[in-house]
């Protein structure tokens, strides 16, 4: 799938317009719906591909915050042949009882993929639990970039930072 036609696919499929609070806690008059996209195999694999793109040797591993980063993460490691990792928003209650779903070693070197990232919140908290493991955060790449301080967050927070699209590539001005 070529870039423009990504851009159209997940527009015609994702965009919402009306009114809408965000995880951030911020209102917005247009809501991108991850799960619709994420949830058709076209899409997901061309995001699989993409994300790909920002695998370099050194990468060990590719990681995803639960819910929306589990099927990207996913689709990546496809992409790639490497392993990858889910990142848990809280512990369950029984079983292990762990953080981190899959095998990360201190020393790993991960690749964070992200959905939609507003403010970053939820993917620097991903990015910590794996930092506190002894493993290193190379990068973190999200779908798309909302353009309202994710960037400067995840930069400023010590992490480099990507989108494969933002907010106006999708034709969105607020």
């Amino acid at each position: 799938m070529t870039r423009d036609e990504l851009i159209k696919r997940i527009k015609e499929t994702a965009y919402l317009e009306g009114d809408f609070t965000l995880r951030s806690g911020k209102k917005s008059k247009y809501y991108l719906d991850k799960y619709l996209f994420e949830t058709c195999p076209d899409i997901l694999k061309a995001l699989g591909d993409e994300f790909a793109k920002f695998v370099t040797d050194n990468i060990t591993l590719i990681a995803g915050a639960e819910l929306g980063g589990v099927a990207l993460a996913a689709t990546t490691a496809m992409a790639t042949g490497k392993n990858w990792l889910i990142v848990r928003n809280s512990k369950k209650g029984y079983g292990t009882a762990k953080m981190v779903e899959g095998v990360l070693k201190a020393g790993d070197v991960v690749l964070l993929v992200e959905d939609i990232a507003t403010t970053g919140g939820q993917v620097l908290e991903a990015a910590k639990i794996i930092s506190d493991s002894g493993a290193k955060v190379e990068r973190i790449v999200c779908v798309i970039d909302r353009k309202q301080g994710a960037a400067e967050n995840i930069t400023s927070a010590g992490y480099a930072f990507d989108s494969i699209l933002t907010k106006t590539d999708l034709g969105i001005t607020d």
